[in-house]
């Protein structure tokens, strides 16, 4: 990646995750579960952390809005996705109103990473963009 890209990738004030992504840490991930269960530990996930507040829950598009307020507020929205019969997909678009001297995408990029290590420990991985070149 170009100097260019990589500075001005720092300074963006959206993370989010995909299939084809081009850094491989922010590939969609897929665990060993279904949608309710996936969805009922993100909600207990984000419940549990004081600076989290869910701000709605749409079982039916397989998605929560959540307010982090930590470092900087950050709104986050993860969605989880049924693949196959107990294979899950989960994707995290997080984003910011707030700048900083040294770039946000360097925090942004740390919570999505920290809200999968907790998924990680709750659910069996099964990889990441296990469907990119399908």
């Amino acid at each position: 990646m170009s100097i260019f890209r990589q500075l001005a990738n720092r300074y963006k004030k959206q993370c989010e995750t995909l299939e084809n992504h081009s850094d491989p840490e922010l590939a969609t991930r897929y665990y060993r579960t279904n949608t309710a269960q996936m969805m009922q530990s993100i909600e207990e996930l984000f419940n549990a952390d004081r600076n989290v507040r869910i701000i709605s829950t749409s079982k039916e598009h397989g998605e929560i809005a959540a307010e982090i307020k930590k470092d900087k507020n950050f709104f986050a929205i993860v969605t989880v996705v049924t693949v196959k019969p107990f294979e899950t997909a989960v994707d995290i678009n997080m984003s910011t109103e707030q700048s900083s001297v040294s770039g946000v995408h360097p925090i942004l990029k740390r919570e999505v990473l920290s809200i999968f290590e907790m998924l990680n420990k709750k659910h069996d991985f099964l990889g990441a963009a296990r469907n990119a070149d399908k």
